[in-house]
Parts: C-alpha cells; sequence; structure tokens
C-alpha cells in the first residue's frame, strides 16, 4: 500500500494564486490590446473574467516596482542649492567644490601633541572632495570666494601640502546615493571628527609653531589668526574644473 507524506510544510514561504491576467490584441497596422482579469478559486481555475479595474492596476503596479539606491540620483540637492556651493560634478566619483565661513568647531588631538580637545574657531575653508578624497585650503575672505579668491594653507595637522587629507584610519564611507547635502556635511564631519595627530612630509601650514598656536585656541573662543596663513601658489580658479 503507498502511502504519501505531506511536504508543503518544508517548502517555507508558499505563494497561493489568486488571480491572473489575459493579455488580447488586436491584428490591425496599429494594434489595440486589452486586459481581461480572473480570479481564481481553490482548484486554480480561472473564475470572474472582467475588465483590469484601476485598482487592480495600481496593485500591480506597486508590486512591479523595486527600489534601487543605484538608481538613486548622486548629489542630487534636497531644495534650493546652497550659496556656499562653488561646483559640483556628479560624474564618476563625484566632485563638489565648497566653501564654509569662519566658525567654531569641536576639535580633537592626540594626547602626544599636548593640546586639549575642545571648541576651537577656524577660518574660512574651501573643501575640495569625491567620493574617496578631500582636500581642504583656508580662506581670508569673509565673502563667497570668487576665481581670483586667494586659497591659504590650512592650518591644520594632518593635511599635505597640495591640501589633501590623510584620514588615517577613518573609515570614510560617502554612499553612492548621498544627496549633495548628505555629501558636504558628512565630509566637514568626517573631518573634524578625527584625531589631528602630525605634520604631513614636514609641512608646516602656518607662520609659527602649529602646536603653539592650537593651544593658545583652544577653548577661548578667540578668532583664528588670519595672519599666521601661508599663501599658496593657487587661487580658485585653479581649482575648478
Amino acid at each position: 500500500m503507498n502511502t504519501f507524506t505531506d511536504l508543503t510544510e518544508n517548502f517555507g514561504t508558499l505563494y497561493h494564486p489568486k488571480s491572473a491576467l489575459i493579455f488580447y490584441q488586436t491584428l490591425s497596422t496599429h494594434p489595440d490590446c486589452y486586459v481581461e482579469s480572473f480570479d481564481m478559486d481553490k482548484h486554480g481555475n480561472l473564475i470572474n473574467a472582467h475588465p483590469l479595474t484601476v485598482r487592480e492596476a495600481n496593485v500591480l503596479a506597486k508590486s512591479l516596482k523595486i527600489e534601487s539606491d543605484d538608481k538613486k540620483p548622486f548629489l542630487k540637492s534636497n531644495g534650493i542649492i546652497g550659496s556656499h556651493i562653488l561646483q559640483i560634478d556628479p560624474i564618476h566619483n563625484g566632485i563638489v567644490i565648497w566653501y564654509s565661513k569662519a566658525q567654531c568647531r569641536d576639535m580633537f588631538f592626540v594626547e602626544n601633541l599636548g593640546v586639549p580637545n575642545g571648541k576651537v574657531n577656524v577660518p574660512p575653508m574651501l573643501w575640495v572632495a569625491n567620493r574617496n578624497k578631500l582636500s581642504v585650503y583656508a580662506l581670508k575672505t569673509v565673502s563667497r570666494p570668487t576665481e581670483k579668491t586667494m586659497l591659504y594653507h590650512a592650518p591644520f595637522f594632518n593635511v599635505y601640502s597640495d591640501g589633501v587629507v590623510c584620514m588615517g584610519t577613518v573609515d570614510v564611507r560617502i554612499k553612492k546615493t548621498s544627496s549633495l547635502e548628505e555629501f558636504t556635511t558628512a565630509w566637514e564631519n568626517y573631518f573634524f571628527n578625527s584625531f589631528f595627530s602630525h605634520l604631513m612630509g614636514g609641512h608646516n601650514p602656518i607662520k609659527g609653531n602649529a602646536v603653539s598656536t592650537w593651544k593658545k585656541l583652544i577653548n577661548t573662543n578667540k578668532p583664528f589668526p588670519k595672519d599666521v596663513l601661508v599663501k599658496t601658489n593657487k587661487t580658485l580658479k585653479n581649482i575648478l574644473r
């Protein structure tokens, strides 16, 4: 005597047929289409034939919609583009050039520098970044930079003479779907929330001693002394793509 075992409980999630669509098309030169919808009974038989309703079409469209992060536009602004944005190139890894005004930021230093962590005023800055690399410069102007605006070495540790920032062990993760605002905010946070540790390749970015300068400024609310900034051989025009 043959015995049968019900294995359906081992199949995982089961999807049962509920409806079916049949597409009809005329054979004329300019064919026309008609969609008929059928319900299905518990045996899988087609019943209740009727034209596809708007409600059913909307349900079908929703079920077929596939959200893909890769399709979200990279560096698209969430609204009106801020006046601090100077240039955007969304191709490949993307490049954004923007500036920030003089501001008070939290800064962190490695212990052997002897500079305490705390709040400090930093000068106006020019930022140049793609998804993988950041460069920073200092500015003396308080207004929006122009092509003729002179760039100064960023007066920070961890910055090479060409402006490129050494991010050290910081795990930089800029999403391919980042909006313009997410992109610029993320880079500024990565920069200021990392630990400043050393001068790069013997490059001293200011006139005088960098350690002493930051010691005098930290937690004092003093404005950053622009007279210690050192000129690069670049203007904003040299940076624009």
